[in-house]
């Protein structure tokens, strides 16, 4: 009798459970969409009962953070090059080559497709970039102690704008990005942040009475 393809076998326990069952997350939110997306059908295509999910992870959110972290964080490495301007430059290449990539227009396609329909999308998205930005902030504070970059800089604010312009041609303007499209933004990105346009004073100047 042949086994359901959509049922793995015994995975045994520990980092090789939290591998399963982050595969099949994953293949579950590009197979039925977040909306569909349940922990019973994740357990069973990882191979383990339900109960072992739910000791990891509190509930579907949870475990989609998690897999997307997983995937994207394997995907786009933080950088280390010792100068700011080339840490920003692959970060933003490494950020193209991921949103071009099978995976990753593929993820994108069932997230957006769900975010209308599905009201816990949206925190999905925050917390995933959220925990996006904790990742990439030692980039800023590194180019800081380097002396790179002014020491107010905002790491978040910084990412953003790093990020911003990728998303926008791709997503808003439906238009092609390649690394001329990463070393543009990381350029405006890192003109901004010396100027001093990204301080973390220059966003409340203007509350200022």
């Amino acid at each position: 009798m042949e086994r359901d393809s959509g049922r793995a076998g015994p995975v045994g326990r520990g980092e090789k459970v939290r591998v399963a069952v982050l595969a099949a997350t994953l293949a579950e939110l590009i197979d039925r969409g977040y909306a569909a997306l349940t922990v019973d059908q994740v357990a069973q295509r990882a191979g383990v009962h339900k109960t072992t999910v739910y000791r990891r992870w509190t509930d579907r959110q949870a475990v989609v953070v998690d897999a997307l972290t997983d995937l994207v964080g394997g995907s786009i490495q933080i950088p280390d090059s010792g100068t700011v301007e080339d840490d920003l430059r692959e970060l933003a290449r490494s950020l193209v080559r991921w949103l071009t990539s099978p995976a990753g227009r593929a993820v994108h396609a069932v997230i957006q497709s769900d975010a209308v329909r599905v009201p816990e999308i949206a925190e999905v998205q925050r917390r995933f970039i959220q925990d996006r930005y904790r990742r990439a902030e030692p980039v800023v504070r590194r180019a800081i102690e380097r002396g790179e970059l002014p020491a107010e800089t905002d790491p978040t604010d910084l990412l953003r704008m790093l990020i911003a312009p990728i998303h926008f041609r791709l997503h808003v303007a439906a238009e092609p990005v390649d690394e001329a499209t990463a070393d543009r933004a990381a350029r405006a990105t890192l003109a901004a942040a010396r100027a001093g346009a990204l301080n973390r004073q220059a966003a409340t100047v203007s509350d200022r009475p």
